[in-house]
């Protein structure tokens, strides 16, 4: 019984293995079915350069009657493809580019190249995935222009001469292509544009509408004479629009939606011109209203744009052409990952990346752009350009084009980060809604300008650090550490005040002129030379010469407040305020003095309040030495320039007897100055006679 039920399991799973295969043998061979490997000579295609007129349309008939038999996959062999040049007569030419079809899987052989044919048009295309054409991958060989061979005569830029062209498809990858050698950009992503109509003073009357969708009599409103509607074939794929290019018109609007039977359907108040408003569910045409009284040259056009998305560019490269890598003019959720963009040269931009849609101009919203693990290298002026549209990562990309702007932000882009970058010789100008984690940086410059900037953890090697803030508090930063060994370390502060945390300034030095206010907190500045800080509050900081370098003493120079909290100094010589306006307060901090110089001295201010320190000094070698000054040897037969002093509750202690509190060269003028409750050892007190003086214990 046992040998009957095993036979016929083993038969069992037989007739299942064989199902599987067949199974397995008939997808294989659907799979095979729905591939096409281009003959050439069946299309009158040539692949040794020539006859770009023949192979042009080769190969659109080709894609085409693929696409008509189901084809999923058009694979091109090696050989070079010559596209033809277009026709003067016709400002632009479809046929003289490859038109990519739907549903479709481009693939050269790495030996294929697809080379544009010489000539003297400003612009030109020689792929194009126009609107419809989604669901497509590009993949492998090299997209060649005629840059080097280009017939420049003629006026203009010549900047027009694109690889890869994408106007607004929907989900494209572009995969281990080369696009090199263009008079313009290797690559742009785009969006297609349609003006529905354009409306004048003529299309407007005096009136309003009420809640209920009705028209009523407004004086001090206008509203569309008649119903606009969506009839337009874009309409059925594109569910948005929007008004743009006023003039004589306000910026915001009202809008009212209306079924197909005239009906009310919905309103939407306080729209904005350049704002995308999508379609209700049940709309057929809508009217708006203005709140002005008149339309004498009024002006709007009624558009719709429909933007390129879901592309992912990976693993390619984009060199040596004149204006751009790529060119992100219209997209959402656009991904750039993975390439090489290097050798920009020729006419301006000349970036790796320009996220540029001109949409300030009547062009394109950029959004949602990824642009990941990247390589740039020897790009003319720029690695990464974000120049309008909003929300941007830029993460894991190696900027080392020497010399020249790693990443600009420009005001027109909103929301940015910026993650975990390495800025290789390269520099970063930031204008706001910016957020920075963990870049590094080196041999670089930095400029940010807020508001609404954010840096945690960034690292700079020989590299300056400058931020302009335009507003109050408009940029803060917090885990930066700065280290200097070519003597080219700088963190400089200009404009409204900043919040900084927890930096760190190994060499290099602090500089600027920025407003009072600022806030630094766990500030640590290593063996640096003179400094010179800005005014603001600077809690529990450390200044440390370790290896000797502070030598030229800790500068406060500048009209307005000092506050210094639980500060921690170790150097040569301490703190001198040499400003008349000059406010400083020092509490709860400590000193250690490495030689023979002074731990406080003010020269010139309007107030100071040393109190609650601790001071420590083993280097004095005279009784003239001093630990805490109010005044000047050389200036003490002048007017006194310190108006008043307050200096309480320290503790001073000295290896010799010096002095250790002194005002008795402050100067001429009648100002009083209050030393009291503070303990001395070793070193004294040595004051005016007219200062206040109180508990103060020498020993």
């Amino acid at each position: 019984m046992n040998k009957i039920f095993i036979f016929l399991f083993i038969l069992l799973l037989s007739f299942q293995w064989s199902a599987v295969a067949a199974d397995s043998s008939m997808a294989a061979q659907e799979n095979k079915d729905k591939v096409y490997v281009l003959v050439p000579k069946d299309w009158g295609i040539y692949n040794d350069g020539t006859h770009p007129v023949e192979t042009t349309k080769g190969f659109n008939d080709a894609l085409q009657w693929a696409h008509e038999n189901g084809k999923t996959t058009f694979k091109v062999p090696e050989g070079t493809y010559l596209i033809k040049k277009q026709d003067p007569k016709l400002w632009l030419d479809t046929t003289a580019r490859i038109n990519m079809v739907p549903d479709m899987t481009f693939e050269l052989d790495d030996k294929a190249v697809i080379q544009k044919e010489t000539n003297g048009f400003a612009g030109y295309q020689l792929l194009h995935i126009g609107y419809g054409a989604n669901n497509v991958t590009i993949k492998g060989g090299t997209y060649r222009g005629d840059k080097d061979t280009h017939d420049y005569s003629a006026k203009g830029t010549h900047e027009g001469g694109y690889g890869i062209y994408t106007e607004g498809a929907v989900n494209v990858t572009i995969d281990g292509v080369k696009a090199v050698n263009f008079t313009g950009d290797g690559l742009v992503v785009s969006g297609k544009g349609t003006m529905i109509q354009d409306l004048y003073e003529t299309s407007f009357v005096s009136g309003s509408i009420d809640d209920k969708g009705n028209l009523v009599a407004d004086s001090k409103k206008i509203r569309l004479k008649g119903s606009l509607n969506f009839n337009n074939p874009i309409f059925q794929t594109e569910r948005e629009f929007e008004f743009s290019n006023k003039q004589k018109l306000p910026s915001t609007f009202d809008i009212f939606f209306y079924k197909q039977d005239g009906t009310f359907l919905t309103s939407l108040k306080d729209q904005k011109i350049r704002q995308i408003m999508q379609i209700p569910d049940g709309a057929s045409s809508f009217n708006v209203v203005f709140n002005q009284a008149g339309s004498a040259g009024a002006y709007v056009e009624y558009w719709q744009r429909a933007v390129s998305k879901e592309v992912l560019v990976q693993n390619s490269e984009f060199a040596f052409n004149r204006r751009q890598g790529i060119t992100i003019a219209g997209g959402d959720r656009i991904t750039i990952a993975d390439n090489k963009l290097h050798d920009i040269k020729g006419t301006a931009p000349q970036a790796g990346i320009d996220v540029e849609g001109g949409y300030g101009e009547n062009g394109h919203m950029n959004s949602n752009i990824f642009i990941k693990n990247n390589d740039f290298y020897n790009n003319t002026a720029y690695d990464v350009v974000l120049y309008d549209g909003h929300d941007a990562t830029v993460e894991g990309n190696h900027f080392a084009s020497k010399g020249v702007i790693g990443l600009a932000v420009s005001p027109p882009f909103t929301s940015a980060l910026i993650k975990d970058n390495h800025f290789d010789g390269t520099s970063i100008y930031a204008y706001h809604d910016v957020k920075f984690e963990g870049n590094q940086m080196n041999d670089s410059y930095t400029f940010l300008e807020g508001p609404n900037i954010q840096l945690d953890g960034m690292t700079f090697t020989d590299s300056k650090f400058a931020i302009s803030s335009k507003q109050p508090f408009g940029v803060s930063a917090s885990n930066i550490t700065m280290n200097n060994n070519k003597n080219g370390s700088e963190l400089s502060l200009w404009a409204s005040p900043v919040h900084l945390s927890n930096i760190v300034l190994n060499g290099g030095g602090i500089s600027g002129g920025v407003a009072e206010g600022s806030i630094f907190d766990n500030l640590k500045i290593v063996n640096a030379g003179g400094l010179n800080l800005p005014l603001g509050t600077y809690n529990n900081c450390e200044i440390e010469s370790l290896g000797g370098s502070i030598s030229g003493g800790i500068m406060l120079d500048d009209a307005g407040k000092y506050v210094f909290n639980q500060c921690k100094l170790i150097v040569k010589q301490g703190f001198q305020i040499n400003n008349a306006k000059a406010d400083v307060t020092i509490t709860g901090s400590s000193f250690e003095l490495l030689d023979r110089l002074y731990a406080f001295k003010a020269v010139k201010a309007k107030k100071v309040q040393f109190e609650n320190n601790e001071l420590y000094a083993d280097q004095f070698v005279n009784p003239s030495d001093y630990m805490v000054m109010i005044g000047d040897y050389w200036t003490r037969s002048n007017p006194s320039t310190v108006q008043e002093a307050i200096i309480r509750g320290n503790t001073l202690t000295s290896n010799i007897e010096v002095e250790g509190i002194s005002t008795r060269y402050a100067g001429t003028s009648n100002y009083k100055y209050t030393v009291e409750n503070n303990v001395l050892t070793k070193a004294k007190v040595k004051l005016q006679d007219s200062d206040k003086k109180t508990n103060n214990i020498e020993q």
